[in-house]
């Protein structure tokens, strides 16, 4: 089993920090918000993202599979009562040039073995899908 520890601590009444290892990050947790931080519900999403984007990184030695970039979009959407995240959806951008076929087993692999978007996706509805990214004109 893997063990994680984050420590957060409120720095004032409009913002807080969690740290862990090395790392910091700053939280909106000001009840009037904050452009410069990101709130729970944001960083509920970026997790979703970056879990994303590590198991692309993971899974693309095992597969052979070649990119040169990813790009992860996220929504969610938040009921008011009781508050929470009712459903996340995504879309992942690769910039590659393998297969359709091979671009959807990417997919499948990222879905299946990520450990944040596992979690999320049994506790509210997680959809999304994957594409290339258009070559620029």
């Amino acid at each position: 089993m893997l063990e994680y520890r984050v420590e957060a601590r409120r720095t004032d009444a409009h913002g807080s920090v969690a740290t862990t290892k090395d790392a910091s990050v700053t939280l909106d947790t000001d009840v009037k918000g904050r452009p410069d931080a990101f709130n729970p519900a944001e960083l509920l999403l970026a997790s979703v993202a970056a879990c994303m984007i590590k198991g692309i990184e993971r899974v693309s030695p095992l597969l052979g599979f070649a990119f040169d970039g990813v790009e992860v979009r996220l929504h969610g959407l938040r009921q008011d009562s009781p508050p929470k995240m009712v459903a996340i959806t995504y879309e992942l951008i690769v910039d590659t040039a393998e297969s359709d076929q091979r671009l959807a087993l990417l997919h499948t692999n990222v879905r299946k073995y990520g450990t944040i978007s596992n979690t999320v996706a049994a506790a509210t509805e997680l959809t999304g899908t994957i594409r290339r990214r258009a070559p620029e004109a």
